[in-house]
């Protein structure tokens, strides 16, 4: 059963000291949700494949004048389990906690049938998709225990619930993600202050729903900023005690 908090109105200071790492900051909902969290108090670590653009979302919470970001580039595609250690390893230096993680960054692989996709892009997509949400969080599981209320975000689909024909890995995907938040949440519930939720972002203005629906007006699809209500909810405080909930961010 999913839940919707579209009305929800975050608090001016909701994420004030909080150290937040966001994938797939570089682009799309990662760098509207980025800057959302910098703009509600928090310091965030931008992680991504292509640095210009991470050094530009950068320049643009420093511009609107939040908190210094930090930048880790890293390519979910190949990422072996020592880089995600050291990476673990430099967060833990720098800031010795994390209070947030959010897993949006994703890749939509083939929209063909099974029959005809590529195994090569298949596993791509599950790498990128899943294997790397994995590690990334067993990476940082020490210090998201670190925090008062530490909150892990899965991003979900629509097709993760229910497959659908010619969605391919992306579908397959989706499914494991909302299995590995179930499992995570399970698994902290009662013994831990971390909480792990999905959002279902639904129809958004980005350049994978273009590259799915190339035939759609983008100006008739909601935009990123449309949708941050739910984000700041389960990312800020006052999400504290739901865990193992799937979120719909459009309702």
């Amino acid at each position: 059963m999913s839940e919707t908090i579209t009305d929800y109105t975050a608090p001016a200071d909701l994420l004030k000291d909080k150290i937040i790492l966001v994938t797939g900051a570089g682009d799309g909902i990662g760098r509207v949700a980025a800057k959302t969290y910098a703009a509600h108090g928090a310091t965030v670590i931008l992680l991504g494949r292509t640095v210009p653009k991470l050094e530009a979302v950068y320049d643009e919470i420093e511009a609107a004048g939040g908190a210094k970001p930090a930048i880790l580039p890293v390519d979910l595609a190949n990422v072996k389990w020592e880089e995600l250690e050291y990476l673990a390893q430099g967060v833990d230096q720098e800031f010795g906690r994390l209070d947030g993680l959010l897993h949006n960054a994703g890749v939509l692989g083939q929209r063909t049938p099974i029959a005809n996709y590529h195994y090569a892009t298949w596993q791509q997509v599950m790498q990128i998709n899943v294997n790397a949400a994995f590690g990334l969080t067993k990476a940082m599981l020490p210090l998201l225990e670190h925090s008062k209320a530490g909150s892990v975000i899965f991003t979900g689909s629509g097709v993760g619930l229910k497959g659908r024909a010619y969605w391919g890995a992306y579908s397959v995907s989706k499914f494991a993600t909302e299995g590995l938040m179930q499992v995570l949440a399970d698994e902290v519930d009662g013994v831990s202050n971390i909480r792990a939720n999905s959002i279902n972002p639904g129809a958004t203005r980005t350049n994978m729903r273009e590259a799915a629906y190339p035939a759609e007006d983008p100006q008739t699809v909601t935009t990123p900023e449309e949708i941050m209500p739910t984000y700041l909810y389960l990312m800020g405080d006052d999400s504290i005690g739901v865990n193992g909930k799937q979120f719909n961010a459009q309702g």
